[in-house]
């Protein structure tokens, strides 16, 4: 049985990309461990409607009762945001295991990648991506988001990479496996909540039919995925140096209490988001919406493409 078979398409979506219309994929973490309900359906509803409103079709994913969700609307988007924390963290070691069990779970960006990729979909927006965790040096916490980019032909529009993270680490892995990085309006990477990291993208690109194209070229090469950074607004970004301090402290409070591993993440952004009185969440949804925007506008630019790509195939 192909992995196509665990496939469960919204009639919009389908329809949507059988036409040849844009359609940009949404992960779901952000809905089941990003933040609590009912903020988070709203979320959800919101970034979706900041896509329809760019002319595109958004397609949140999601697995559900042992099925690849693609478009997840309605009464399953609901239940998926009031399962919240309690939904499983699906990465792609997870997948199979998670099918098996017929699981809620929130696909991250390593797995809404190989969904979005084997529904045909080529645009996906997300707030930031994972990478290599502070301290790795002793960990090994390396982020599976960066091997996906090197092999999902799949372009990923975030605000950089969670500040929680080591930036310049993050970047030499992305080179390491050959990710082109670009940035959009930008020289410089933006770390989530700020607008900058200190490091530069690879290439600079200001027009989103730029990007479409070397989208379409990417794929035509067989060279999996690109990851594009797209800066927090500067209305919405908080000052570096202060979320800079939180980061700090929520990561000795991690140490302290022996948090590590997958469940890492999910803690050092709730306790961000109380040594920040919720700024760091208002922050959050900006950049989401913000990105979902620039995807839309990638998307829509590829879909007017001749040589826009046919559907994605991963590469082993």
């Amino acid at each position: 049985m192909s992995a196509k078979a665990y496939l469960s398409i919204s009639p919009e979506v389908k329809q949507a990309l059988a036409a040849g219309k844009p359609v940009v994929a949404l992960e779901s973490t952000i809905i089941t461990h990003g933040m609590p309900y009912p903020q988070n359906l709203e979320m959800a509803q919101n970034v979706e409607n900041v896509i329809r409103q760019n002319g595109a079709v958004p397609a949140t994913i999601a697995i559900m009762d042992g099925r690849f969700c693609v478009g997840v609307s309605g009464e399953d988007l609901e239940r998926l945001a009031q399962t919240g924390g309690k939904a499983a963290k699906a990465s792609r070691r997870d997948v199979a295991s998670l099918l098996v069990k017929g699981e809620i779970a929130g696909t991250t960006v390593a797995t809404t990648m190989q969904i979005a990729a084997l529904a045909g979909i080529h645009v996906f927006a997300t707030g930031g991506i994972g990478g290599v965790h502070r301290g790795a040096e002793d960990t090994f916490d390396i982020s599976a988001d960066l091997q996906e980019l090197s092999r999902t032909p799949v372009c990923v529009v975030c605000a950089g990479a969670k500040s929680i993270l080591d930036i310049a680490k993050t970047l030499e892995v992305l080179e390491t496996n050959g990710v082109p990085v670009l940035g959009y309006g930008t020289e410089d990477f933006p770390a989530f909540w700020a607008r900058q990291s200190g490091h530069k993208v690879d290439h600079r690109f200001d027009d989103v039919a730029d990007i479409a194209k070397v989208v379409a070229m990417q794929t035509d090469l067989g060279m999996g995925g690109v990851l594009v950074a797209n800066p927090i607004p500067e209305a919405d970004a908080l000052d570096p140096a202060a979320i800079e301090a939180r980061i700090a402290e929520a990561i000795k409070g991690a140490e302290t209490e022996g948090v590590s591993r997958k469940a890492l993440t999910p803690f050092l952004l709730k306790r961000i988001f109380e040594l920040t009185d919720g700024k760091s969440l208002v922050a959050n949804i900006a950049l989401v919406e913000n990105n979902a925007k620039v995807a839309a506008g990638i998307a829509v630019a590829l879909a007017a493409r001749n040589d826009a790509p046919k559907p994605a195939v991963r590469r082993a």
